[in-house]
């Protein structure tokens, strides 16, 4: 079992090594994991492209604080972002009110970032609740919300601790609401369709405000800041590589509201790649034929199934290599074995979201982290069941090994792992079996796999897309039970099997 998990790892390790060495683009760039944030992505990474920069587009990368310090250490290079983020999120402390785009500037090159002007839109948060609603309660204003303790808030997950979010909001309004749940900004839309939310979060540009016939209401004590859209970049990204700052200056001013609407009304409503939607932008504006470099069904599913089985093949067979070690120390060590099975109990309780963020300061963004994580997440079931295979082998048989004089370790090869072999193998089942789930969480960090159109077709809102992630991992599952029933009838002892 050991050797052939060494021979597993090896591969995988080479065969991860060898494609990273074969991708080194010039220009990395990232977005956040909503659409709009998508196409000023391809739309960047098209107008490098049309001036030969070799680029590449890490989409969807979770929400502001994965960009921002995925920036900082250089896992991209640059990235569209929003002023009143910047100065009420990430420098509300060091801008102390001030929200003039000098003082902001300043402040962005003592962190070895610059920022290009802005690109010609506004797009503020808003709250948003259904139109007819709306009309029947006579709200058109935050301040009117006031009057309706009853009405259910729902709010994204960044909304609901930004600084700029709801608790500035609930203060500032005094709104009387307590029961407020966080959820995917995407998902609150359905929420407000179905009647289970009655107000939620909005970016004014939008598409899903017409789409499902939203009420803005009005912000009437000026609350939300000005959130023009610019482009951050890394301070040494003009002297690698001096033609990207001609290329972004290109798209200062270009994009008006309207046209941002528009566009992304053809990727959410319409169903059009972003990168297509990118295209038709620079085809029409600036006259530009980008490479927009869609990728058939096929080319993608075969590039998600590499992906997820690196995810969970290196992760697995490195958590063999140390949980299986360490069962064995449960069961001859008892003491020491509780304190190893509360450490290893403590990590599975981590929520998936912040140890991916953990993650992302030692290890970047990218494969490695999300391998980490998993690993981390599979030491228990296989710790746990090796130390209970090796506790449940009866005495009598112990003994008679003993009788026959074997030393100690030649005992537990011959004697004590193969009497436990069924067991130990279940565990690492468990392990295997978790990790091809929560291998989907790794898009959020750019490690691909099946996740991946997973998070596009739930910001898309489109259900074939969410099958083309889930159907083939749920698929994954049953083709890893049904190979380990295989290794069991190789691995397990025939006495035991009967």
């Amino acid at each position: 079992m050991i050797r052939g998990t060494v021979l597993l790892l090896s591969l995988w390790l080479g065969y991860g090594s060898s494609l990273e060495a074969r991708e080194v683009p010039d220009v990395i760039v990232g977005s956040k994991q909503f659409t709009e944030s998508v196409i000023l992505g391809e739309i960047a990474t098209q107008v490098l492209r049309s001036r030969d920069i070799e680029t590449q587009h890490k989409d969807q990368l979770g929400g502001t604080r994965f960009l921002w310090q995925a920036l900082l250490t250089g896992e991209i290079d640059l990235y569209a972002e929003y002023t009143g983020t910047l100065m009420e999120e990430i420098f509300a402390d060091r801008l102390q009110g001030r929200r003039d785009l000098a003082t902001l500037r300043r402040v962005l090159a003592g962190e070895g970032v610059l920022m290009s002007e802005p690109l010609g839109f506004n797009n503020t948060y808003a709250l948003g609740m259904p139109a007819a609603r709306a009309d029947r309660l006579g709200i058109s204003t935050i301040s009117g919300l006031r009057e309706h303790p009853e009405l259910k808030f729902g709010f994204s997950n960044e909304f609901m601790a930004r600084a700029d979010g709801w608790p500035g909001l609930r203060q500032a309004y005094r709104l009387p609401h307590r029961a407020v749940i966080g959820l995917d900004h995407d998902l609150a839309y359905r929420g407000l369709a179905s009647g289970s939310l009655d107000v939620t979060d909005i970016y004014t540009t939008d598409a899903d405000i017409q789409y499902y016939s939203l009420r803005v209401l009005q912000d009437d004590r000026g609350y939300f800041p000005d959130y023009r859209a610019v482009f951050l970049y890394r301070a040494d990204l003009t002297g690698r590589q001096p033609a990207v700052l001609p290329a972004l200056r290109q798209l200062e001013g270009q994009i008006s509201e309207e046209t941002m609407i528009a566009m992304n009304a053809e990727a959410k409503l319409d169903k059009l790649p972003e990168s297509q939607v990118a295209a038709g932008f620079l085809r029409k504006r600036l006259g530009i034929t980008a490479d927009s470099r869609r990728v058939g069904l096929s080319t993608s599913l075969w590039r998600h199934t590499v992906e997820h089985l690196t995810l969970v093949g290196i992760s697995l067979a490195a958590a063999i290599l140390i949980a299986v070690p360490l069962g064995i120390l449960c069961a001859r060590r008892p003491r020491l074995g509780r304190l190893v099975l509360g450490g290893a109990g403590i990590l599975q309780t981590i929520p998936s979201l912040a140890l991916l963020v953990f993650m992302i300061p030692l290890l970047g963004i990218g494969t490695w982290p999300a391998i980490v994580a998993l690993f981390l997440y599979s030491l228990l079931p296989i710790v746990r069941d090796t130390c209970t295979g090796l506790r449940d082998i009866p005495p009598s048989l112990l003994e008679s090994a003993d009788a026959l004089g074997l030393p100690r370790f030649a005992r537990l090869r011959l004697v004590e792992l193969p009497l436990a072999s069924r067991t130990i193998l279940a565990g690492i089942k468990t392990a295997a079996v978790i990790n091809v789930g929560m291998a989907t969480l790794g898009a959020l960090i750019g490690a691909g796999g099946y996740g991946q159109p997973i998070l596009t077709g739930i910001r898309l809102d489109d259900k074939g897309l969410i099958l083309q992630g889930a159907i083939p991992a749920a698929l994954l599952a049953l083709f890893i039970e049904g190979a380990f029933e295989f290794a069991e009838r190789w691995l397990v002892p025939k006495g035991l099997r009967l």
